[in-house]
């Protein structure tokens, strides 16, 4: 069976969360294309029928190990990547989430290579995906709110 997410027929629906414990959040790094390597927010694609606090909470549940409470959206981003002869690869729309821990610590999988609690501040100099450093803003923001 096809990845419906490569060259998709449409756009595909993701979250993602900045999660605050304290001053920081959690910051991870991915193991595998399209992202391997970047800095980056857990998160993933959007189920049918799932509402987006259901998927957010389970899909940093899965891929860190972690139980969040979402308190706000934080932002959106799209993601838009084309192939040598300029066809649509990928088309992600994100709605990424400020939230609080309210529990557990992370561990790794097949998806990530490296999480770790940073002040948003600690993000110079690293390599992350596009807007990073907004939408973590604006987490603190809606957070402290």
């Amino acid at each position: 069976m096809s990845d419906p997410r490569h060259y998709p027929d449409r756009p595909v629906l993701a979250v993602s969360a900045v999660i605050i414990r304290n001053d920081e959040f959690l910051l991870v790094r991915r193991a595998r294309p399209p992202m391997q390597g970047l800095f980056t927010l857990p998160g993933g694609v959007v189920e049918a029928g799932e509402s987006l606090t259901d998927a957010i909470k389970r899909e940093v549940r899965e891929e860190t190990g972690l139980c969040i409470e979402p308190v706000a959206l934080a932002g959106t981003r799209e993601v838009i990547s084309r192939d040598d002869g300029n066809r649509i690869q990928r088309h992600f729309v994100i709605l990424a989430f400020a939230a609080r821990w309210t529990g557990g610590e992370p561990r790794l999988n097949e998806e990530l290579s490296e999480a770790r609690w940073i002040e948003p501040a600690g993000l110079g100099g690293l390599s992350t995906t596009e807007g990073l450093a907004e939408i973590v803003a604006a987490a603190f923001e809606k957070h402290a709110s």
